[in-house]
């Protein structure tokens, strides 16, 4: 097997070339990248526990990391289940392997015991891969590594692109994975996740070390050995459209339907929005109908199983309609977090002083340092500490207390470090008297509140604000 696959064609002179010719400037199209092939072809599938004792043996037999990938059947299934296993490690190939009619994986933890594992965006395959018994006693994740060496844009096509030079296959991104069996274009496509996972974390490794970025990427990858999905709760809340519904009673016709969808996906495995989509469930709520004739008359209220479960539906519409005005659910979750930034000027100004400061210092030491602010530090970590911070303003013992209540939230010590200092001083600047000019233009508060809102939706997808 070649250590080195897929060299791409280097460009040489033109021997016909002449001096005068070569001075000249010549716009020239960019050649097209080579495409990214399977150095050993495709693999047969290991669907049997003998077949996965073989694999077993033959990854442990083989040397280094071992590169793997998990494809799961999203938009779907309910579950989030792995339908396919794609593992590559130097001396053993490529193996693809179907967890579902197997007894036990654990041959393959067995093999894979003291493995370094790399995988891309780790927390996508993570969860679904512990369901199945195979865990990682250490990891490399190339899309975290992308996204501290400051990379823009940080998906497995591009970086293969910027950092090997191929390009890959971006059809079957989104096939029904636990179809069976597998076409084998399919086969084809997943097979390729792992093929250059190996040589792109060589790449990216050395990048780390030459950046002085290796130890803030060992600190994030040991955080991610212990990732675990959030588990939102009132998840009902962000039902696509909930902004068009009036009044609590609204509100509990639309948790009520998403509830009962919800059971009935869960039930069949198949993901909710197939089910009836989002759009249906807003309304139904706002239409309220009471009788099977005019809830599937409902202008919008349309889905697989709107009719085939119309009783379901009308008996969630009736139960929200028959609910004490007690029970019903507030227009605003109760978290224990801070309030929305937009809400901090008016809750409490010398907070929100703090949060524009904070986020002002962010922004120039994400510039600074190349790393996306939401990686610099986690959004929700920041703003509760600056909505309740330590009541010292002493500041050797505020920077102390700083440094234990970013601790104690789970930052890692390379951001401790790095934003600590910035959170102590915002803290400390925040209770200085305003200047009057300062008074006068609150605009710019509320623009940095703005800023911290679109700042709360970059956490929910950065994959170290989970770890």
């Amino acid at each position: 097997m070649s250590e080195t696959p897929h060299q791409p064609p280097r460009d040489v002179p033109d021997p016909e070339t002449s001096p005068e010719q070569a001075d000249e400037p010549v716009a020239e199209p960019t050649p097209e990248l080579p495409l990214l092939t399977l150095r050993d072809g495709l693999p047969d599938v290991t669907d049997t526990d003998e077949g996965l004792r073989a694999a077993a043996e033959a990854i442990a037999a083989g040397t280094g990391p071992v590169a793997i990938d998990a494809e799961r059947a999203s938009g779907y299934r309910y579950s989030n289940r792995a339908y396919l296993i794609q593992l590559r490690r130097e001396g053993s190939g490529i193996w693809l392997i179907d967890p579902i009619g197997l007894s036990t994986l654990k041959p393959l933890q067995e093999a894979l015991e003291g493995a370094e594992w790399i995988l891309h965006a780790a927390t996508q395959d993570l969860p679904c891969l512990a369901e199945i018994g195979l865990t990682p006693t250490e990891l490399f994740d190339t899309e975290l590594a992308g996204r501290l060496l400051g990379h823009p844009r940080v998906g497995l096509a591009t970086l293969v692109e910027t950092e090997l030079g191929f390009r890959m296959k971006k059809e079957h991104s989104a096939v029904d994975w636990s179809t069976r069996p597998f076409p084998r274009p399919w086969l084809e496509y997943a097979a390729l996740d792992v093929e250059v996972l190996i040589e792109l974390q060589t790449s990216l490794k050395a990048q780390l070390a030459a950046a002085g970025k290796e130890e803030w990427a060992r600190q994030e990858f040991a955080a991610l050995r212990s990732f675990q999905p959030t588990v939102r709760k009132d998840a009902w809340r962000r039902t696509s459209g909930m902004h068009r519904i009036r009044g609590r009673r609204g509100l509990a016709a639309v948790r009520e339907l998403w509830v009962t969808r919800d059971e009935l996906a869960q039930g069949r495995d198949v993901t909710p929005g197939r089910i009836i989509p989002d759009s249906a469930i807003v309304a139904a709520a706002t239409a309220s109908p009471a009788d099977r004739e005019n809830l599937l008359a409902t202008k919008g209220f349309h889905g697989r199983g709107a009719g085939r479960y119309a009783a379901k539906w009308l008996a969630a519409l009736k139960h929200a309609a028959s609910l004490d005005e007690a029970d019903l659910p507030a227009r605003s979750p109760r978290g224990d977090g801070p309030p929305a930034p937009r809400a901090w000027i008016d809750r409490d100004p010398v907070a929100a002083r703090r949060l524009s400061k904070a986020r002002a210092d962010m922004a120039t030491l994400s510039k600074q340092h190349q790393i996306p602010v939401e990686n610099l530090l986690t959004p929700d970590y920041l703003r509760r500490v600056l909505w309740t911070p330590p009541e010292t303003r002493d500041p050797e013992l505020l920077s102390d207390a700083v440094v234990e209540a970013l601790r104690e939230l789970g930052a890692r010590e390379w951001q401790i470090g790095l934003t600590g200092p910035l959170v102590t001083e915002a803290i400390l600047a925040a209770d200085q008297p305003l200047p009057q000019a300062a008074e006068a233009a609150p605009e710019s508060t509320e623009a940095s509140a703005d800023q911290a809102d679109e700042s709360d939706e970059a956490e929910e997808v950065s994959p170290t604000d989970s770890a």
